[in-house]
């Protein structure tokens, strides 16, 4: 299990200096290249304000989409950084390059207090291979690092691992509160300590189920993966999702969760439809009771009364991946009907990302969760018990 400790941007002196800050911009835009969902930019509004009112100067580095060949309009950070200066209330610089003589030029002109933005981090291949030269020009502009984009952080990046070879390198304020929720909840949480699993499939979560195996009191799953469960109980799922080459793996996991005293709770019922669309015709069916030609799209009520029931009594949940097609208002019942009893149970609750964190934000839900993760891949990874490179390469405490 990783275990992070780490400095933050408390822990040194970054008034008057250059603070190369690492954040996650990577926001969606419309046509108009406005940005349509800033939760990002907010996200690391903390630890800029602080950098601001420290005085020192920060150099905001981010990526933005998968830019393929050099610089590409579409793939600017001008519209992030327009958006981040209307929500700091004051200008904020854009530089036309990454490590290219306007950057540098104005990294060196910075004063005290003002933020800069340097253009799109992919821009230059050299990133994504965590190019040591690459890396060493990019610390150059800076005298401290700072990671701020937990997004990023399962990447060893040349702005999220690289460029600590040649800066003291700390956290921002987002990635401390992530470490701190998700590796309390991991390392030593308050009991009972429920997991929610959801999602397509079982082999985008087995590492993650080994891994709260041996740290949950409770397991509960739904989601397409489910089906791939039931048959490895010996029942038919119609035409529901099920991973063939996963289902003995499914049965080893049942088997060592019993084993462990691990409760391992699969849907009672689940609403099935004869065809992938929202409008089909739909049923409750038991479980083990799936009619062929009918496929599973959400968890029923037996199993959203169980479910409840089970989060109503727990002290810390984990949750990640949502119920049944959340995409689908029909099917949509499982996932909102769990969010509704997250947000009511008093527990320290934490949703990793995604789908379950959409539905968490889109039921208004989101105040009444301890913590909304901003990573989804670096959320799935801390799960796993995966060391982050961007997080492991910063300074202990």
């Amino acid at each position: 299990m990783a275990e992070y400790n780490k400095k933050t941007v408390e822990d040194i002196d970054v008034s008057g200096k250059r603070v190369l800050v690492r954040v996650d911009f990577n926001v969606p835009l419309d046509a108009n290249f406005k940005v349509t969902d800033d939760t990002r930019i907010i996200g690391a509004l903390d630890t800029i304000k602080y950098l601001s009112e420290k005085g020192a100067r920060a150099i905001l580095v981010s990526h933005l989409g998968r830019p393929k060949n050099g610089f590409e309009e579409k793939f600017s950070m001008k519209p992030a950084t327009a958006r981040l200066s209307e929500l700091l209330g004051k200008p904020v610089i854009q530089a036309a390059d990454v490590i290219g003589d306007d950057a540098r030029a104005k990294t060196g002109g910075l004063k005290n207090g003002e933020v800069l933005v340097l253009e799109n981090v992919r821009f230059h291949p050299e990133e994504e291979k965590n190019d040591p030269a690459f890396a060493k020009e990019l610390a150059s502009l800076a005298e401290v690092y700072v990671n701020d984009a937990f997004g990023t952080a399962h990447r060893a990046h040349a702005s999220t691992e690289g460029v600590t070879h040649y800066l003291p390198a700390v956290c921002g304020f987002l990635i401390k509160k992530e470490i701190e929720f998700m590796g309390t909840a991991l390392s030593n949480p308050a009991r009972p300590f429920v997991a929610i699993l959801g999602g397509a499939k079982v082999s985008d979560k087995i590492k993650v189920i080994e891994n709260l195996i041996d740290k949950c009191d409770s397991i509960i799953i739904g989601g397409g993966m489910a089906y791939t469960f039931v048959r490895a109980q010996g029942f038919g799922v119609g035409s529901s999702l099920c991973e063939e080459d996963k289902i003995g793996l499914a049965g080893e996991l049942l088997k060592k969760a019993e084993a462990r005293g691990v409760k391992f709770l699969l849907p009672l019922d689940t609403i099935v439809a004869k065809e992938f669309k929202n409008e089909a015709e739909s049923k409750n069916v038991l479980i083990g009771e799936m009619p062929d030609g009918w496929m599973g799209l959400d968890i029923g009520p037996g199993a959203i009364k169980e479910f409840g029931a089970v989060v109503a009594e727990a002290k810390t949940v984990v949750w990640n991946g949502p119920m049944g097609v959340f995409e689908m208002p029909n099917f949509a019942v499982g996932t909102k009907e769990i969010a509704r009893a997250l947000s009511e149970s008093g527990a320290i609750s934490i949703v990793g990302g995604g789908d379950s964190a959409a539905a968490v934000e889109q039921l208004g839900f989101a105040d009444k969760i301890s913590h909304i993760s901003t990573g989804g891949g670096a959320s799935l990874e801390f799960l796993e018990g995966i060391v982050l490179p961007g997080i492991s390469a910063l300074l202990d405490k």
